[in-house]
């Protein structure tokens, strides 16, 4: 199971700041997970929440090509925040192109999986991206989530951790898909997780992920092998 750093390791510094996505890297996290919005200038903002409408305080974001060049050789999700409920949605999805076009200056498209909790956005990600891989971003994996995820070329679906179960992990599979899930910082859960074949899991905390899955001895000591 990869372990993935939600919005960095998040747990040991600002979440989607630069020093977050340098502390993954350097715990060994498999890929980190991080938001992108797109700024009225035409920035790209790594933040969760929605921007502020003081253009001076983007000032105090990291831009996606900053964040980008931070993850060293990490798988890198990107997550696209797009929400029709939510200030500045865009139903033409603009930022689409332009963090495809930032993401591929730092990396093969073996790097990347791009999701979204908004189905017309990683739809439209897939349609420019087809070589990239997708993502949708969801509460609860349902069987007719999953089917409809497999059924538009998808390579995985991200359910909220508490409801992932067995049954879930063997549909998405059964169905030529991946399933990785959001957000675990439990060892125990986290153990439970890679035995139900869970293909990654985001967690706040990916040296304790690590050491709950063998792969790391200790906080001080050496690195297990990666799977």
């Amino acid at each position: 199971m990869l372990v993935i750093g939600h919005r960095g390791a998040s747990a040991a510094a600002p979440e989607n700041s630069i020093r977050a996505f340098e502390f993954a890297d350097k715990m060994g996290a498999d890929g980190v997970e991080l938001d992108v919005r797109l700024a009225p200038d035409g920035r790209l903002i790594v933040k969760h929440d929605p921007l502020p409408k003081e253009a001076a305080v983007l000032d105090g974001y990291p831009v996606l090509s900053e964040v980008l060049a931070a993850c060293g050789d990490m798988l890198v999700n990107v997550e696209i925040k797009n929400s029709d409920d939510e200030a500045g949605y865009d139903p033409t999805v603009a930022v689409a192109e332009l963090a495809i076009a930032e993401m591929r200056k730092h990396g093969d498209a073996s790097r990347w999986i791009i999701s979204s909790f908004d189905w017309a956005t990683v739809q439209r990600c897939r349609q420019l991206a087809p070589d990239l891989m997708t993502a949708y971003l969801v509460m609860n994996a349902t069987p007719e989530v999953i089917d409809q995820t497999a059924a538009a070329g998808h390579a995985a679906v991200h359910p909220w951790e508490p409801t992932v179960d067995q049954a879930m992990v063997d549909r998405c599979h059964g169905a030529g898909i991946a399933m990785n899930t959001w957000t675990c910082n439990d060892p125990e859960r986290l153990q439970e997780l890679a035995a139900f074949g869970v293909d990654g899991a985001c967690t706040d905390v990916p040296d304790v992920a690590l050491m709950a899955l063998g792969r790391r001895i200790s906080p001080e000591g050496q690195w297990g092998t990666r799977a």
